[in-house]
């Protein structure tokens, strides 16, 4: 009977200029730019190099290649699922804490030796600032790794009840088959979670990185082969991700996806593994995070500079690529001509370009399509007669794909820009009449399908208490005067409904209990040995 240690929140380094972390990180990034990396796919424990290649390059600098790495066939797809197949038998029957101390030894290495190979990957091939990177590629990665195998042991000693006599109990299996893990390029840290979450619970995965985070992927998979994770557990493959996708879903002994990504790409998954439910062994389980359009609503009491510090963290960190970020406001009127005038003061000082360089809060979008999809709101907030563009607005993608902080006013709380997600960093906002409270916590509920995060900034009592009952469906994270982002493992499990997914709450046990299947065990101690019972007489 062993016990896991208790898991604590890994504490972010400050990266202040001339700080020692802020002078390892550098040395850091300049190491992996100097050299692109080789990245081969990982099947059965082995690197895998293919004639096919991909090339990452650094979204906030063109001409920098930051990796080469191969593309799967079909028959390396294939090869990925026997591996993980024949994989399965073993690694399901380690036991609990040999599976546990796995994770446990990678959560220490990333807080440690491998602390600032994770951030500085991050901040090259995603384009993070170095808080960004530490947040994400350090801490919350530390973190899934700690309360994930705190949670599973939690979930396992949970025992059903025994009368005299009778032993019962219960075992968590892994599933009836292999997982398939396709992660997101925003943060390193989902992108770990996702195949590492199943594989805690004994299940073998396969998985298919973004091709906007490879290097930053590849780096985690080098970790979890320094860590011990036996061959076959989880196998890399990158390429094009409808023909893999498409691949894996027909085998009969898929099990399980663990999806971040975009809303019509988690509904086109659901579709095709419902087209394929005839061909499967078992019902496979779909644990899905897409995406959001996430609010923050502020009523007339609300603190100016707390909420105007909000809307610029929430709204800009990380270029707005945060599924969480903040994208529409609700401002009463009483309160704008004060709010507009800060904050517009305050996004005049965010200064974008490379990540690296100090005093820099904004990167680059992550690359050409993300560029080209915001530039056209942006162009819309222009061309609209229902809105105006109160800062920001430009982009520039000649050494990289910079785009400006945009802020924009709107009279229409139907708009396009209140209800569409972007994805990037353009926060659109409506005044409403202060007299209207209820009426816009109505219209922040009914706007959009997405229902991820969403915020209340007020100081009073009972407005915060009417805007959490009113948009109880409207996010599955709450914020009350805090920014919509940053949810922190153990502490704010995440996830949503409605468009934004199937609200499984990484972080938590919840998503945890999604991997196993349970089998029940009664064990007579007195079996009885005569069938009469006594109302036979």
């Amino acid at each position: 009977m062993f016990r896991v240690p208790p898991p604590v929140n890994e504490p972010a380094l400050a990266y202040r200029p001339d700080s020692p972390e802020r002078r390892l990180l550098a040395a850091e990034a300049q190491r992996l730019a100097e050299r692109p990396s080789e990245v081969a796919l990982r099947i059965d424990g082995r690197e895998v190099q293919t004639r096919q290649q991909g090339s990452v390059v650094c979204p906030h600098r063109h001409d920098q290649v930051l990796a080469r790495h191969a593309l799967a066939s079909e028959a390396d797809v294939a090869a990925a699922i026997d591996a993980a197949r024949r994989a399965r038998g073993e690694w399901a029957a380690l036991d609990f804490h040999a599976r546990a101390a796995i994770f446990l030894r990678v959560a220490e290495l990333a807080a440690g030796p491998w602390r600032q190979r994770l951030n500085a990957s991050t901040a090259l091939n995603q384009s993070k600032t170095p808080h960004q990177a530490e947040i994400d590629a350090a801490c919350e990665l530390v973190d899934f790794f700690r309360f994930n195998v705190h949670f599973a042991e939690r979930l396992a000693s949970e025992q059903p009840l025994c009368e005299r006599g009778i032993w019962n109990r219960s075992e968590l299996r892994p599933l009836d088959g292999f997982v398939y893990a396709v992660t997101p390029f925003n943060f390193t840290s989902i992108a770990a979670n996702l195949p590492t979450a199943p594989a805690l619970l004994g299940n073998t995965v396969i998985w298919k990185p973004s091709p906007h985070s490879v290097l930053s992927s590849h780096i985690v998979s080098e970790l979890l082969v320094e860590a011990g994770m036996p061959p076959g557990v989880i196998n890399v493959v990158y390429g094009d991700a409808q023909a893999i996708t498409r691949q894996v879903l027909a085998r009969e002994d898929f099990a399980g996806l663990h999806f971040t990504g975009s809303t019509a790409v988690l509904r086109g998954l659901f579709r095709e593994v419902a087209n394929n439910l005839d061909r499967y062994r078992t019902y496979p389980r779909i644990v899905g995070e897409s995406g959001g359009k996430d609010f923050i609503v502020a009523h007339p009491s609300a603190d100016l500079e707390a909420l105007a510090t909000a809307i610029v963290r929430g709204a800009f960190e990380f270029q707005g690529q945060k599924c969480s970020a903040a994208s529409r406001l609700y401002a009463p009127r009483s309160l704008w001509p004060a709010l507009e005038e800060r904050v517009q003061a305050l996004i005049a000082e965010l200064r974008l370009g490379d990540p690296l360089e100090p005093g820099v809060f904004l990167g680059a979008v992550i690359g050409r399509h993300a560029y080209d999809r915001i530039t056209e709101y942006q162009a819309l907030a222009r061309t609209s007669a229902d809105c105006r563009v109160i800062a920001g607005g430009n982009a520039d993608d000649r050494e990289g794909f910079f785009v400006e902080p945009t802020w924009v006013l709107t009279t229409d709380p139907k708009h396009r820009l209140m209800q569409e997600e972007i994805f990037g960093p353009l926060l659109t906002t409506y005044v409403y009449d202060d007299a209207h409270f209820e009426q816009t916590l109505e219209l922040v509920d009914q706007t959009s399908p997405y229902a991820l995060t969403g915020a209340i900034f007020a100081r009073d009592r009972a407005a915060i208490e009417r805007a959490s009952r009113g948009l109880r469906f409207a996010a599955g994270n709450f914020y009350i005067n805090d920014k919509p982002t940053g949810a922190v493992v153990g502490q704010q499990p995440f996830g949503g409904g409605r468009a934004s997914g199937t609200n499984d709450k990484a972080g938590a046990a919840f998503n945890l209990m999604r991997w196993a299947s349970p089998r029940s065990i009664k064990e007579n101690l007195a079996p009885p040995t005569d069938y009469r019972y006594p109302f036979l007489g």
